[in-house]
């Protein structure tokens, strides 16, 4: 399936100030920026065609492939003065690099992108700022089943915050942590079919405008994962999984387990 990636936004809530700082999907994890960990994670499952919806920071993201080095992250050989790698990570790898706009929201990138996804009935899409370690086989497999035209992954709330119930004289009666409430939230994964054009309107939104419209009538399927998640919207969350990586705490890193 062709997976589309939104990377066009600005990333407010990481940046420094700086005119023209790196886009959040090219914050780095490791060796490697986070739009990197994204699609190896969908090409260990075989999904290697890549749609890029750009906008804020185009230029960083296509510098980065269009000057991609394997040896970053592969074994290789030099060989009478030649690199031999002994693996690969991007040499299968389809990617359509796609101009949606500065201030595109998210809906009206995808709707940009449409006539790149070459008629597939079914496709993949993900914010480009959230790893996981989500079985997408099997989320695609229910989804499947499921006769939805629209699927979200959903995850339990992350939030440290407290909710505080309290009656209208002050009384606190009770406080929950948000993580303990029984709901859920948008994980950021998606399996759509081509039915979402439906419901989406010009400068339209993903979430609010075709998810609200298919819940509203039966048409949405919601993917429960309650292993690891966890964005990187944030400094500190970008900061907290650089550092899992070089502990080696990296659930997210699939196929890894997959090669051991």
């Amino acid at each position: 399936m062709k997976v589309v990636l939104f990377c066009g936004g600005y990333g407010m809530r990481m940046r420094s100030g700086e005119a023209d700082s790196p886009p959040k999907p090219m914050q780095m994890v490791g060796p490697r920026p986070l739009i990197w960990h994204v699609m190896r994670y969908y090409a260990h499952y075989g999904h290697t065609e890549f749609i890029l919806c750009l906008g804020y920071g185009a230029h960083h993201i296509k510098n980065f492939f269009l000057t991609y080095q394997e040896t970053m992250s592969n074994d290789f050989v030099i060989r009478d003065g030649q690199v031999e790698l002994l693996h690969s990570d991007i040499a299968d790898w389809t990617i359509t690099f796609v101009d949606t706009g500065l201030e595109s929201a998210i809906g009206e990138r995808l709707r940009r992108v449409r006539p790149y996804l070459d008629g597939d009935e079914v496709f993949l899409a993900n914010y480009s700022d959230v790893l996981t370690d989500a079985p997408l086989n099997r989320m695609i497999e229910q989804f499947t089943a499921s006769g939805a035209a629209a699927s979200m992954m959903i995850v339990p709330p992350q939030s440290s915050f407290h909710c505080v119930d309290v009656l209208p004289g002050g009384e606190v009666k009770q406080i929950t942590p948000v993580s303990k409430l029984p709901i859920w939230e948008n994980g950021g994964y998606f399996v759509l079919t081509q039915e979402i054009f439906e419901h989406l309107p010009e400068n339209g939104d993903l979430v609010e405008d075709v998810c609200g419209a298919l819940a509203a009538i039966g048409r949405l399927y919601g993917y429960q994962h309650d292993g690891f998640w966890k964005p990187a919207d944030t400094f500190k969350e970008r900061a907290e999984l650089d550092a899992g990586y070089h502990r080696g705490e990296r659930p997210w890193m699939v196929w890894e387990r997959a090669a051991s």
